[in-house]
């Protein structure tokens, strides 16, 4: 990793001019969207830019973590990184998944997926934290990638914007939990959700906040599923 990146705000090509200087050309960041939500599929996604652009930066400057940005600067960036990327790959893994492998193996899974959902297959990796050993490319796998790599910055905003549209979608398939706003996630209002509805279908039944608790009838919520703690 490039010295000083653990302090870095501002995202740039440092590791990927390092990459291209030993000879890679598509060069994918990978990250991922969803990983600590207790419900729903968690999301990755894999971004090859063209590196030898002299106008990427500036097309690119306001590309950021996902985590730091508001919804609409995402939705903005979203459009833009489409635009101007050489490939986009998005891949996800179900809450069965989930549920079956534990969430670091599905995350893996996803961002599998990703890569190999490219239109132009990436020949190195840049990778949030996570390593990807069934993938036989060369890859880094760095910590807080997303906020000093702009490849991996990009890929966590098209990671995040395409789950939070499917939580979007979900929230009208599984309505009164409130998807829709806090995408899964353990927000006071979803814990609130639970407790009056019980876990829907897209809840991982095997997370530490729903683990504990069985599904049982109260006839005075018109027999809705409600959550009873053991």
């Amino acid at each position: 990793m490039a010295r000083g990146n653990r302090l870095k705000t501002v995202p740039d090509l440092a590791e990927e001019t390092g990459l291209l200087a030993c000879g890679y050309r598509r060069i994918a960041g990978v990250d991922e969207a969803g990983r600590g939500a207790w419900a729903g599929p968690v999301y990755a996604a894999a971004v090859v830019l063209p590196l030898e652009r002299p106008d990427l930066s500036r097309l690119l400057a306001d590309v950021r973590d996902s985590k730091g940005l508001s919804p609409l600067q995402r939705e903005a960036l979203y459009d833009r990184i489409r635009e101007v990327a050489l490939a986009v790959g998005v891949g996800w893994a179900e809450v069965a998944e989930i549920d079956a492998l534990g969430i670091l193996p599905a995350t893996r899974r996803a961002m599998a997926r990703a890569v190999g959902g490219l239109a132009l297959p990436a020949d190195a990796l840049l990778i949030d934290y996570v390593r990807l050993p069934e993938i036989g490319l060369p890859q880094r796998s760095l910590p807080r990638a997303d906020a000093c790599c702009l490849s991996v910055a990009a890929a966590s905003i098209i990671a995040k914007v395409e789950r939070d549209r499917r939580m979007t979608e979900l929230d009208r398939e599984y309505p009164g939990y409130g998807f829709a706003r806090h995408k899964g996630y353990g927000t006071p209002q979803h814990r609130r959700a639970l407790q009056q509805l019980g876990p829907c279908p897209i809840h991982r039944r095997t997370w530490r906040p729903l683990a504990g608790w069985t599904r049982e009838q109260d006839p005075d919520r018109n027999s809705l599923p409600w959550l009873v703690c053991r």
